[in-house]
């Protein structure tokens, strides 16, 4: 006998008890009263039943369904004969939660970037789930379902309650509803190079005056810009070395080199900002960008670095690679966003 004839053989028996399996271990469940000390109405719970999923396991586990069944057919039903195993797991979303991000940075080194990391694509996703209920599918699919579908949102939340579902040891397919595609993004208004240059110049603090520069010739994060070697660029090295940031330490050139020397971006400057992590300098940086009235995102000028250098001939790989980014999604995300001029512009220079 498997789970899933265990499972046939209880719903013929119309009990309204199932076995479920987190991990190795087996579990009851079903509609129970509410846990004493809990305020919540009968609702969907599960017992464990702090057995393996063997060949002893599952008919144990049989055994205690049907006696399950029973007591909840005759209302004799008493947590207290089950209290004992029902706390041996973390079963609430809350719990689950917590013990997965304990075991997040226990696998990784606790820093910004993780920590930015952690917020985007986990922890706003979790909040979302009913913290004091069971981690189930349904919760799952429920809130999957909210999301757009061939969304970035709905791509996030797949991963993250795969990822969530894998750790608690449930067995959850999400997969199939992510369709996300780089394909089906908005296009961004993407700025011309000669809109960037009368930008700058509207920009009145030297120090962010500085930032936008940086973010124009070397097509950075937001949050790279603070995380820079400074002592090389203010040597007069135009290459740029990033020491961290969300895709690690990486070398990038300027591109055009002519406003690398015009705009004197050796000279560095700073801006005094306090941040905990990665996602705090982009947000600073936006709101910056909102204060002097700049007509497009931070991250379009990265966008623009992009295709400029694809523009100027740089090769491919060379750009993801100062970009930070793999090969497959440099080309997926920017090949649709090269206009018609560029490439007139691309084939006469090979006349």
């Amino acid at each position: 006998m498997n789970l899933k004839t265990l499972n046939e053989q209880l719903r013929t028996l119309n009990i309204g008890v199932a076995v479920n399996q987190r991990g190795k271990r087996l579990y009851l469940r079903a509609t129970l009263p509410p846990k004493p000390g809990t305020h919540r109405g009968t609702h969907q719970q599960e017992i464990s039943l702090g057995v393996y999923c063997n060949a002893d396991g599952l008919q144990f586990a049989k055994t205690e369904a049907m006696k399950l069944g029973a007591a909840l057919a005759t209302r004799s039903f008493d947590w207290n004969n089950y209290l004992e195993l029902a706390v041996q797991d973390p079963t609430l979303v809350k719990e689950w939660i917590r013990k997965y991000e304990e075991d997040y940075f226990n696998k990784r080194t606790k820093n910004s970037a993780s920590m930015t990391t952690w917020d985007k694509d986990y922890r706003l996703t979790f909040e979302k789930l009913p913290q004091d209920e069971l981690l189930t599918v349904e919760n799952c699919l429920r809130l999957i379902g909210k999301t757009e579908p061939s969304s970035r949102a709905r791509q996030r939340y797949v991963m993250a309650l795969s990822s969530l579902c894998r750790f608690a040891g449930i067995e959850a397919k999400f997969s199939g509803l992510s369709k996300y595609s780089t394909k089906e993004l908005n296009p961004r208004n993407i700025p011309s190079d000669k809109l960037i240059v009368e930008i700058r110049q509207q920009i009145t603090d030297p120090a962010w005056r500085w930032v936008y520069g940086m973010l124009a010739v070397y097509g950075l994060r937001s949050h790279e810009v603070f995380l820079i070697d400074v002592d090389r660029l203010k040597s007069k090295d135009y290459s740029l070395y990033v020491k961290e940031g969300k895709t690690g330490a990486r070398t990038v050139f300027p591109f055009p080199l002519s406003w690398w020397k015009d705009w004197e971006l050796f000279d560095v400057h700073i801006p005094s900002v306090k941040a905990n992590r990665n996602s705090d300098y982009g947000t600073r940086t936006a709101k910056k960008f909102k204060q002097y009235k700049i007509p497009f995102k931070a991250y379009d000028l990265r966008h623009r670095w992009a295709i400029r250098t694809l523009e100027l001939g740089l090769d491919l790989s060379l750009s993801a690679q100062q970009m930070g980014h793999s090969h497959e999604i440099h080309s997926k995300i920017y090949h649709r966003w090269i206009s018609e001029k560029t490439h007139q512009e691309a084939f006469e220079r090979l006349q």
